[in-house]
């Protein structure tokens, strides 16, 4: 279970850093996207992976962290599932002006072949 949660997260990684590097907004916006949910899973993950433990305290059941799940890391991946959809509405909206002001979706503003000229 370890190898396929680290195996998914270093995808997620190396696809954000890839869209990260291309030259549209759109393809950014997407590989940050990736990231943060990359970084959702390594957070969740250092929560313990368990099986059938109980998130709170149960009467009859000793309070360990053997017997119960850590509920931080699932608390921080939810409030950053939230901020993660709020930032990206955030980041279309500005994507949207920027394109309508400059008339192209490149992160520089400019198109490739007004570079090469």
């Amino acid at each position: 279970m370890e190898a396929v949660l680290a195996i998914a997260i270093g995808v997620l990684t190396s696809s954000g850093v890839y869209l990260l590097l291309r030259p549209r907004t759109f393809q950014v916006i997407m590989g940050l996207t990736l990231i943060s949910y990359a970084v959702n899973l390594f957070i969740f993950s250092m929560g313990r992976l368990k099986v059938d433990s109980e998130p709170v305290l149960v009467p009859g059941v000793i309070a360990t962290l053997a017997n119960t799940a850590d509920p931080m890391p699932q608390a921080l991946v939810l409030t950053a599932i939230v901020i993660g959809f709020a930032m990206t509405a955030l980041f279309l909206v500005v994507m949207l002006a920027s394109r309508g002001l400059t008339g192209t979706d490149h992160v520089d503003g400019t198109e490739r072949s007004e570079v090469q000229e």
